[in-house]
């Protein structure tokens, strides 16, 4: 073979050699290499949040003591009154029959009691004379003095029926009076309207509603997946719309003892006493939410939910835990109390473990060995 022969050979050789590197180097896999982190110690606190309103402590309704017409209202919403001022009047429109009824009742009682004194009268000479003894003096004395009285009540019953209170009465039934020191929240009346007081068959008409704005609670609902972890006496925190970047303390007095089903769901009303702000004027009727922590644990390992997988054949939770260069193994993990950001771990991983972290695998870290 000749010399120019061999140089060609060994060229080709050369080239064939750096041929085959060349390609097992384009050939080969690339390795992506993943972040890792470890567990740590956490506090944990799970809350949740009722959606409610703030609403008086003691809030009641004044109602009239006799129908009629709204004469006048002598205050308006929003006034402080003491207990006994006076809201409004009421003027009486009589009925008719009713008030020819109670006029013939008195003319009817005066008939009796005209005989009844002519009795007394005859009888009473009789017993000064010792006609009669005394016994059945007194019996007839007794018939007079009550046909006086039966005359008396019903002329007052025919004053009440035709103005609304009788000239013997302390105060007149058409006075609408406040029953409790507060705050006027509304008056849905006005003069000229006709009212009706409550009897065992109508509410009757609410002249007024009078609150305690000095004493006020927030009345919310919690799910019923939760309302078995509260406990009354938990303090929480109260946001109110209407005020921005304030929280008012709170104290849960009061868990319903049984739900209502609203939109599929049952809700169960909870309340709690509000401490107020002097700074702040709450009106009654705000929306509010309240912060209430269902469960606190202190100091556990931790890790972040997002490095959770789940398999669809198993509801287990799982991690990924590095072994090696590139290399991890599965881990199902136990879990605890979850704050939606960070979750408890009670077995499966450790605090030096290194745990794959999914989702910061960018290509800038895909690396080729």
């Amino acid at each position: 073979m000749s010399k120019r022969a061999k140089i060609i050979l060994i060229v080709i050789g050369v080239l064939f050699v750096a041929a085959l590197i060349w390609f097992g180097k384009k050939n080969k896999t690339s390795i992506l290499e993943f972040e890792t982190e470890k567990p740590f110690k956490s506090t944990i606190v799970k809350k949740t949040v009722a959606t409610g309103i703030v609403t008086p402590l003691e809030e009641i309704e004044i109602k009239p003591q006799i129908g009629g017409i709204i004469d006048k209202i002598l205050l308006l919403e929003g006034a402080e009154v003491k207990k006994g001022d006076l809201i409004a009047t009421v003027r009486v429109v009589p009925d008719e029959q009713t008030l020819i009824s109670a006029k013939g009742s008195i003319d009817n009682i005066r008939i009796g009691l005209s005989n009844a004194e002519i009795s007394y009268k005859r009888n009473k000479n009789l017993f000064e004379k010792g006609v009669i003894s005394r016994s059945d003096f007194e019996a007839i004395e007794l018939t007079y003095n009550q046909a006086k009285q039966d005359l008396k009540n019903a002329q007052n019953n025919y004053q009440i029926i035709k103005k609304g209170s009788s000239s013997s009465s302390t105060s007149a039934n058409t006075n609408v009076i406040a029953q409790m020191s507060g705050t006027i929240l509304e008056i849905p009346i006005k003069e000229g309207d006709q009212v009706i007081p409550s009897n065992n068959f109508n509410e009757g008409t609410t002249i007024a509603s009078i609150a305690d704005m000095d004493k006020m609670i927030f009345e919310g609902k919690v799910d019923e997946s939760e309302v078995g972890k509260l406990v009354n006496g938990t303090d929480i925190e109260v946001s109110i719309g209407a005020i921005e970047n304030k929280k008012f303390p709170a104290k849960l007095n009061f868990i319903a003892p049984k739900g209502t089903e609203e939109n599929g769901a049952v809700q169960f009303t909870i309340k709690a006493d509000l401490s107020l702000d002097d700074e702040f004027f709450i009106r009654a009727g705000y929306s509010a939410n309240a912060d209430i922590v269902l469960e606190k644990k202190d100091s556990v390992l931790s890790i972040k939910e997002a490095l959770l997988k789940f398999d669809k054949d198993s509801e287990e939770p799982y991690v990924e835990v590095k072994t090696g260069e590139g290399t991890f193994e599965k881990r199902t993990l136990k879990l605890g109390t979850s704050d939606g950001v960070n979750v408890e771990v009670l077995e499966g991983v450790t605090a030096e473990d290194e745990i794959k972290i999914w989702n910061k695998a960018a290509k800038d870290e895909v690396k080729v060995n």
